[in-house]
């Protein structure tokens, strides 16, 4: 990335943090309609969902100013709401917790907080809703935050749509890693195709991987002969490697086979997808031909691999 690009972003990550400020309301005095500033309902929202948390985890927490996160603690504790009591491993720690008021007091602003978004999202449809909440926890995931937790994958049935995106990903991921021109694209493009245009459920499957509404992998079985069936496509984005998505995807793939009296599950790739060939050799796959090619713009060495089911 050059530096006039760099710039570019800055100024859009700045502009959405503007756009979000306005939206979240932060810029009122009270939040939620409420005479509690920001960093109040967030103390007493951390203090509703977590046990034995004293102000210098707060602090932490929430990345703030541990005098101004001070005065605040204060000021819910003068009002009763939050209460202190000594750590019982620690005496000189203070642990807060919420009073009986402070609770009933959350709970009508973690209601507002529910209404206020549900009437913002309201407007759009389920697909636009999906959309708007993978992002939301994209952008979470790329800026490091740790609430996202552990990320999780899903794997479901193609619908209208993903054939398309399918071979659109495999063109571009494909170039920017291997610098493989669009001629892999358009036999990609052809092997959607045939499968669409003949596909039969009671041999053939594909799978599509979803994370955070996102698609981020798929595979192909498709009947290659009387009693093999062959392994097709297998992808999986950068942003959900390393977590066995890859594995999980041929895993399915040999199942299916089984499960559909195949004797052989056989597969086409290059020795050059070195992350896919030890996919291949985990899960049981034997190298039984290899084969020198000049295609997608590069002196290839082809490789078939079988397994005996």
């Amino acid at each position: 990335m050059n530096a006039g690009n760099l710039d570019v972003d800055i100024e859009q990550i700045r502009g959405f943090n503007r756009f979000h400020t306005r939206l979240v309301g932060v810029l009122n005095e009270g939040l939620l309609a409420s005479e509690f500033p920001l960093v109040q309902v967030r103390v007493l929202y951390e203090l509703a969902h977590s046990s034995n948390l004293a102000a210098a985890d707060l602090a932490e927490r929430l990345r703030v100013d541990t005098g101004y996160l001070s005065r605040m603690i204060a000021s819910l504790e003068k009002r009763g709401l939050i209460a202190k009591t000594p750590d019982s491993a620690n005496a000189k720690r203070l642990v807060l917790s919420l009073s009986p008021e402070g609770e009933a007091v959350f709970s009508k602003l973690n209601e507002a907080s529910a209404n206020e978004v549900r009437d913002l999202v309201a407007p759009l449809s389920d697909g636009d809703r999906s959309q708007l909440v993978g992002s939301m926890r994209k952008i979470q995931r790329l800026l490091g935050d740790d609430e996202v937790g552990q990320r999780q994958f899903s794997l479901r049935d193609p619908v209208p749509g993903d054939m398309g995106w399918i071979a659109h990903r495999h063109g571009a991921l494909y170039w920017n890693e291997y610098r493989w021109d669009w001629t892999f694209e358009a036999l990609v493009n052809g092997i959607v195709g045939d499968f669409v245009n003949t596909f039969d459920p009671a041999s053939e499957r594909c799978w599509v991987a979803e994370m955070d509404g996102e698609i981020v992998g798929s595979v192909f079985v498709v009947r290659h002969d009387e009693t093999a069936a062959k392994l097709r496509l297998l992808y999986v984005e950068a942003a959900a490697r390393g977590m066995g998505l890859g594995q999980t995807l041929v895993d399915e793939c040999i199942s299916f086979a089984r499960q559909k009296g195949y004797k052989r599950l056989v597969l086409w790739t290059n020795s050059v997808l070195v992350s896919a060939r030890r996919i291949y050799e985990n899960a049981g796959f034997r190298l039984v031909e290899e084969e020198p090619h000049h295609s997608f713009g590069h002196d290839l060495v082809g490789q078939t691999w079988e397994l005996e089911l």
